[in-house]
């Protein structure tokens, strides 16, 4: 026997769950949900579902008539799909801007992992000069955390160095809904960078002020959604980006990047002891291009040995805390080729020496803050004197 249909209502309640459980590519929160589902209607195995999406020219179009197709064409007697796309509103997109800011339409957004109840682990990655591979890190611990099915951002912060897209892969431009920035998604990582607001190559001329500015619009006007991890590619050195790192995200932690060469890790020293001045938390220190393993096995150190110690156990002594090695990553082309190619090593090639290193080191940072709202702290009040 064939299959027999449901009843009316009964089938148009199935067509709703179903479409519940297409999320949107960007937002990643149900289509039903951010009133993008205007209606549908059903007619002899055929389903005809109005749809609008936030803007005319959305790129994830494709997606989105693939995942309707998929879930609706689930449900018995349902074997046909189309889809006509419209366009939000203006209200309507304000009514969604609303929505995604938790019921606030305030003009002026606040920054959601400065709140105290935020259980987002925020980790700046610093360097003291450049070309130490702090990107290359970045990107890895990023892809590396989002495997273990964590939810990650990266805020590209090297605002005259930018480089994380490509790194990522990310092709796509940001989507503007009213005052909110939708970061594009590559490898189950949300990413923004100045690089995606520019116009080729071009270089970025900017002083302090506008510095600051592009660091609070990152912060602030992005939506990134109940994140678990967000990392920060800050430039080299101790400049205007850091001071506002500080200011604005008070809370983030700061793990180090140097090589083993000594005379970078005496400028590694400064970019930690930074922290000093801010109050920030020093997560740890990582030693990039530790060595490089030749084929019979045996390693040649190309810049030196024991930079990552040096800096780990100054920085300790410095701060009056133990800051941790968390590890040593080896020199492998193999890093410079993925990010090249914008698949990380420890995506592309997740056996590779670098590669565990790296998920060794993600495996240290992958905890999730617990909010402090609400629970005890456990401090103990003296009695009023008399």
């Amino acid at each position: 026997m064939g299959c027999m249909s449901a009843p009316a209502s009964t089938l148009e309640d199935a067509i709703q769950a179903a479409l519940a459980t297409v999320d949107d590519p960007e937002i990643r929160r149900p289509i039903t949900d951010l009133g993008m589902v205007s209606g549908f209607t059903v007619s002899e195995g055929l389903v005809k579902v109005d749809l609008l999406l936030t803007v005319a020219g959305c790129p994830l179009r494709d997606k989105l008539t693939n995942d309707i197709t998929a879930a609706v064409t689930k449900i018995p007697g349902i074997d046909r799909v189309e889809i006509n796309f419209g366009v939000m509103s203006e209200e309507q997109r304000k009514a969604l801007q609303t929505t995604l800011r938790g019921g606030s339409a305030s003009a002026e957004p606040v920054i959601p992992f400065a709140q105290p109840g935020s259980r987002t682990r925020v980790y700046a990655v610093a360097s003291g000069k450049g070309g130490v591979g702090k990107s290359s890190v970045t990107v890895n611990l990023a892809a590396a955390l989002a495997k273990r099915g964590l939810s990650v951002g990266v805020i590209d912060a090297d605002i005259y160095g930018h480089s994380v897209p490509r790194m990522l892969g990310v092709e796509g431009r940001p989507t503007r809904v009213e005052e909110m920035i939708m970061p594009p998604q590559s490898h189950g990582v949300k990413v923004i960078s100045i690089g995606m607001f520019t116009a080729g190559n071009a270089a970025v001329v900017w002083r302090g002020p506008m510095l600051h500015r592009a660091l609070q619009q990152f912060l602030a006007d992005v939506y990134w959604g109940d994140l678990d991890v967000l990392l920060l590619d800050l430039p080299p050195g101790t400049g205007d980006v850091a001071i506002s790192l500080a200011q604005l995200l008070p809370n983030a932690e700061i793990l180090v990047v140097t090589t083993p060469q000594m005379a970078a890790a005496e400028v590694a020293e400064r970019a930690g002891a930074i922290a000093l001045q801010t109050h920030q938390r020093l997560v740890g220190v990582v030693e990039n291009m530790s060595w490089l393993e030749l084929p019979d096995g045996s390693r040649m150190e190309v810049f030196g040995a024991g930079g990552g110690e040096t800096v780990a156990d100054s920085l300790s002594k410095t701060i009056g805390a133990r800051v941790p090695l968390l590890g040593q990553i080896p020199l492998d082309t193999r890093v410079r080729e993925a990010g090249d190619d914008g698949t990380p090593i420890v995506l592309a090639d997740p056996e590779s020496p670098a590669a565990k290193a790296l998920d060794g080191v993600a495996d240290k940072l992958a905890v999730r803050r617990e909010s402090l709202v609400g629970k005890p702290l456990g401090l103990m009040v003296n009695a009023k004197r008399g």
